[in-house]
């Protein structure tokens, strides 16, 4: 999962390097852009990831130990795990889709606890997280129906975001996106 993000967060850099147009202004706008991504995508995106990352795999140790308590983790863990979301950090709070977002993300977060402990009670020696999943899930509809939920809450969640970003400037004036 770690060399995942770390793999997205390099695609991200490899965009902002060659797909970037600024026209004239390239050579001012992309080493800001690109110092931007740099520090982002290490001090706040992977931070944030491997937090959530964590948190999940924890849950998941402890829902093995006793499967009664799923509900009491995600009570006692839900806010840190919301607050290494890169989404809830850069969103309003008074937004009217706010708590539909958080409703979500909650949903995302009982998932991966649960899909953890399937990938944390195999005893077999795998090399990959390819062959983790493999071994875990068995069968390529058990994968595809955890895959089809995943992908069904990240739609929802991209759906509820609508307007809900805000960026300060150095003034501290807040500007409001209008796109997810």
């Amino acid at each position: 999962m770690i060399a995942q993000t770390d793999e997205a967060l390099a695609f991200g850099k490899k965009l902002v390097d060659s797909e970037l147009n600024a026209g004239i202004f390239d050579f001012i706008v992309k080493p800001v852009l690109k110092t931007f991504y740099s520090y982002w995508s290490v001090h706040d995106a992977r931070e944030g990831t491997l937090k959530q990352i964590k948190i999940t795999l924890d849950c998941g140790k402890l829902l093995l130990e006793d499967g009664e308590i799923l509900d009491e983790l995600i009570e006692a863990n839900f806010s840190r795990y919301l607050n290494g979301d890169q989404t809830y950090r850069q969103c309003k709070t008074r937004h009217k889709n706010y708590n539909k977002l958080v409703e979500i993300t909650k949903k995302i977060f009982t998932s991966q606890i649960q899909e953890s402990t399937i990938l944390l009670r195999i005893k077999e020696d795998v090399d990959t997280y390819e062959d983790l999943c493999r071994v875990g899930f068995k069968s390529k509809e058990k994968a595809f129906d955890s895959l089809m939920q995943q992908l069904d809450y990240n739609e929802s969640h991209k759906n509820s975001r609508k307007g809900l970003f805000y960026f300060k400037n150095t003034n501290g004036k807040e500007y409001y996106s209008k796109n997810p």
